[in-house]
């Protein structure tokens, strides 16, 4: 009871030992879905022509499974994570950690038992000085001595025993409140119910008209005991539910490897590779107050040209400041962990802070898109102004006076749209925003490079031999979930060679490209796609998608859609043009308000991309750092210094001749 999970995942708070971090890396650059099988009506590639992803669980019961999770959700969000906050400052820390512990330590006998039907020896011998230690000194197992004094916990149930055993589960199960399970660990949960003492140090009666005997203590305690667990994750798991567009299919893939009895291999075997090494230390960029997701509002804005109305989420200041808008990555969204990290710095430095969702992202493209399918610059660069500018002006409705200097900060993707707006800001018109100052942290520079890279980075483990590349691919994931249960800093050197960590980024970006196939076919159905698009049945849908790289993206659903609509000259070559920052050369050296952060070693550049930097933008506009590949050095003190003194010298207040017009629909 006293391991923080929500939906059998270890959510742990931000900052401390960086375990949160861990949790990153097991969800953000392990985004994984379900492994590819053969689709019917699609001739799939030879195994020496594409990576296969090791298979899940099976999920014949997936729409009853999802419906299951968004009951869970609405209980967690609607119910657990508001109370929780009462609950959290009604009983402090320290007190909810010796509950935790004290659930732990009254579990003892279900965990010796089953190290000792598992064969480990070292583990039950570790767990019963453990108990005894917390017993005795600890008070009742309220304090945990034993991991004070560096007794190693060894935790161990039924469900892990059968699969020592031999018991392979064969089908995927969404359990009511408690979370992602299968038939095995089902039946284990039932053993562990019994191998609990509870049971019978707390026997009661029933009697029909009395509703408090109708649950027993061991179920008041249980139940009590989970939402003690909770009250500290449930903010995280809000958060990773509304930052993934289907948080369902990365916890049942997820599932399947956290549930692993392997042990995985941590030897590196192959030449690491300090560019795509680096990028993965992103992961240790996250908000250091636990707190601050949830001390955000959000609102939502009327987008005209769709009618309908975006979310998005700030920070603001008790006075006048100057106000930050915040752009994520390829397909983030505006809770994700790295805005969310970025928006708590500029925050604590005395800026507000406002968080939109990227023009990839589901949320965006259903809501402020007036283009099925982003891709074309020019039109996901105006969709984002609009939407920006609308968003000012709710603000501005909602805080009159109290919006200063305007910043557009955006990191990856978000920061290439900020660098495209500053290019285009002498031609655009009223009642447009203008920002002050333009912060475009590790840009790409062009987008027919990048995603080349990305589509290069999946198809990294074709390096191994076709025998050996089933067996690296799920020690790969192996590694990831047992990091997700260690204690790690941003000064620990994660155990993967330059095959592994380049896929895991390939991986990654590969998902995010699977998300915005759907949610762009789920919108305009250009009838490519053979598998039938559904909100409750998407496993076969998923598989069929996966088999698309970037350029098929381009090539197969956004020429053809920009085509159909109107823009017929529009051709690989012409949406690589407009995609690229150098065709903005000109507007770009005309802002002296740009401020441009990236590292030498990124991946998304080239030489020839950091001629043309240094060639466009002055030695007051431009910072270049020698080492952390693409966004692998943000939680680095020196890098989030050039951060912040990107945003120097702008004001707390404005002329109030200089604040866009006002729409009156979005007074309210």
């Amino acid at each position: 009871m006293a391991t923080r999970k929500i939906g059998g995942l270890n959510f742990r708070q931000a900052g401390g030992n960086g375990r949160l971090a861990v949790v990153g890396l097991w969800l953000g650059l392990s985004i994984f879905a379900h492994g590819q099988e053969p689709v019917v009506g699609l001739v799939p590639p030879t195994a020496q022509e594409t990576v296969v992803l090791p298979k899940s669980v099976p999920d014949p019961l997936e729409p009853l499974n999802r419906v299951i999770w968004s009951v869970n959700k609405g209980l967690m969000i609607g119910v657990i994570e508001p109370t929780s906050r009462a609950y959290r400052f009604v009983v402090v820390k320290p007190i909810r950690n010796g509950i935790g512990n004290f659930g732990r330590n009254l579990l003892y006998p279900g965990r010796l038992i089953n190290n000792l039907l598992q064969g480990k020896w070292r583990g039950a011998r570790d767990e019963s000085y453990r108990f005894v230690c917390n017993s005795t000194v600890g008070v009742a197992g309220f304090f945990d001595v034993g991991t004070r004094w560096k007794i190693p916990k060894s935790d161990a149930d039924f469900g892990q025993t059968f699969g020592q055993w031999g018991w392979r589960p064969q089908f995927f199960i969404m359990l009511p409140i408690l979370g992602p399970s299968n038939e095995r660990d089902t039946l284990g949960l039932a053993a562990d119910t019994a191998a609990n003492p509870l049971l019978y140090i707390a026997p009661y009666e029933f009697v029909a008209n009395n509703p408090l005997t109708w649950l027993g203590p061991y179920t008041y305690f249980t139940y009590a005991a989970l939402y003690n667990d909770m009250s500290d994750t449930v903010a995280e798991y809000a958060r990773f539910s509304q930052a993934e567009m289907d948080p369902y299919s990365v916890i049942q893939y997820a599932w399947t490897f956290a549930r692993e009895n392997r042990v995985a291999d941590f030897q590196v075997k192959g030449e690491p590779d300090e560019a795509s090494l680096e990028t993965l230390e992103s992961v240790f960029f996250t908000y250091k107050n636990p707190e601050f997701p949830g001390r955000g509002k959000t609102r939502s804005a009327l987008i005209p040209a769709t009618g309908r109305k975006l979310k998005f989420t700030f920070w603001m200041q008790p006075g006048n400041a100057p106000v930050v808008y915040l752009m994520p990555g390829l397909g983030g969204h505006r809770m994700s962990q790295p805005s969310l990290a970025l928006a708590e710095l500029v925050y604590n430095s005395g800026f507000s802070a406002v968080c939109v969702s990227s023009a990839f992202s589901s949320e965006f493209m259903e809501s402020a898109s007036t283009a099925a399918m982003p891709a074309y610059l020019p039109v996901d660069g105006r969709d984002m102004h609009v939407a920006l500018t609308e968003i000012d002006r709710r603000l501005q409705a909602l805080y009159p006076g109290r919006l200063g200097d305007k910043a557009l900060m955006g990191y990856s993707m978000g920061a290439f749209h900020s660098l495209f707006l500053a290019s285009t800001e002498p031609t655009n018109q009223s009642p447009l925003i203008k920002f002050d100052r333009y912060v475009a942290i590790n840009t790409p520079i062009r987008l027919v490079h990048g995603v080349s890279k990305l589509d290069e980075f999946y198809q990294a483990p074709l390096g191994w031999s076709v025998g050996e590349r089933t067996d690296n691919i799920e020690n790969t994931f192996l590694k990831v979930a047992a990091l997700s249960k260690s204690t790690l800093t941003p000064h620990t050197s994660l155990p993967f060679d330059a095959i592994e960590s380049k896929f895991l980024i390939g991986l990654t970006f590969r998902f995010m490209l699977r998300d915005i196939i759907f949610s762009s076919q789920r919108r305009n159905n250009q009838g490519i796609l053979k598998q039938p698009v559904r909100s409750l049945r998407r496993n076969p849908l998923y598989q069929e998608i996966l088999q698309y790289s970037y350029r098929d993206y381009f090539e197969k659903f956004a020429i053809p859609y920009y085509q159909a609509h109107g823009l017929a000259s529009q051709t690989a070559e012409t949406l690589g043009e407009a995609g690229d920052l150098r065709t903005y050369t000109t507007g770009l050296r005309a802002n002296p308000n740009i401020r441009v952060i990236v590292n030498q070693n990124d991946f998304l550049l080239e030489e020839e991309d950091l001629k043309w930097l240094h060639s466009t933008f002055g030695p007051g506009q431009l910072t270049v750092f020698g080492q952390g590949g693409h966004l692998g050095n943000l939680s680095n003190p020196s890098v989030q210094k050039s951060i912040l003194g990107a945003l120097t010298n702008l004001k707390a207040s404005r002329p109030e001749s200089t604040e866009p017009e006002r729409s009156g629909r979005n007074r309210r």
